[in-house]
């Protein structure tokens, strides 16, 4: 399968790169990640090119994938130094999904899409990034979740900065992915303003539903978000890009253990 029938290629020129058009949708993203903390592509994936990765997917979804399910505080770690084991911040919330890694697809579109040199150019070019790497930890490189009826991914920041997902599938209802932008900074945790947020007191939140095709750029490190519950019987289905700053990077055993249920 060529990637012109993965990508519509037209629309979003990435095999271009260097030409007017490029530097045109560059330069948009850019903006939009300026203004509002993320961009979207609508579109950015053929309704052929979909259909063909949830075949691929959805059987090792049903038979190989890693149920997560935990309890967790929006860190996602056990405590948070400085901050007593009973603030509000560190309420507690649940995740339940299932997880397909990598190495069980090796051969699919979003594997294809992941490895093709011109977007991770392109991801790097909105970043304004000299250079990302994909990682690797092939438990961590791709990830597809899927998210079934009352499922949903709740309040976290990301380790990153940017977030790169792809919506395979959305749900009938619900699934919206909601968010509150800039809730920390890098200098000032806001730990009474991450209580607010949890409480549903903070009147920045907002939701935006996506479309299959889309392709998302999220700056999460700082910006609180999840995925609302599912509604109804079609599960919410994505793919997680990772890449880095540099290169070589894998997973800590602890992590690959609580997000997918082994290590490699």
């Amino acid at each position: 399968m060529a990637m012109r029938d993965i990508l519509d290629l037209d629309r979003y020129p990435l095999d271009r790169p260097g030409t007017p058009e490029w530097h045109a949708l560059v330069a948009r993203c850019r903006a939009e990640l300026a203004q509002n903390g993320m961009f979207n592509l609508e579109g950015f994936v053929t309704p052929g090119a979909l259909q063909q990765a949830i075949a691929e997917i959805r059987p090792v979804m049903e038979t190989l994938s890693f149920t997560h399910r935990r309890n967790h505080n929006i860190y996602f770690r056990k405590d948070v130094p400085g901050l007593a084991p009973d603030h509000p911040a560190l309420a507690l919330c649940e995740t339940v999904n299932r997880t397909v890694c990598a190495d069980q697809i090796m051969q699919s579109v979003p594997v294809w899409i992941y490895e093709w040199s011109q977007f991770v150019t392109f991801l790097a070019a909105t970043m304004q990034k000299d250079a990302l790497f994909p990682a690797r930890d092939d438990l961590a490189r791709v990830n597809v979740m899927s998210y079934r009826e009352c499922e949903a991914l709740n309040w976290h920041f990301d380790r990153s900065e940017f977030t790169t997902t792809l919506l395979l599938q959305a749900p009938e209802q619900g699934g919206e992915f909601i968010y509150r932008t800039d809730l920390r900074s890098d200098s000032d945790p806001n730990y009474d303003g991450v209580a607010r947020l949890l409480r549903g007191e903070d009147p920045e939140v907002r939701s935006l539903t996506l479309s299959a095709g889309t392709l998302n750029v999220f700056r999460g490190r700082n910006t609180a978000h999840k995925v609302g519950a599912v509604k109804g019987g079609r599960d919410r289905m994505i793919v997680v890009f990772s890449y880095f700053d540099r290169p070589g990077v894998v997973f800590s055993r602890e992590d690959q253990m609580g997000f997918y249920g082994r290590t490699r």
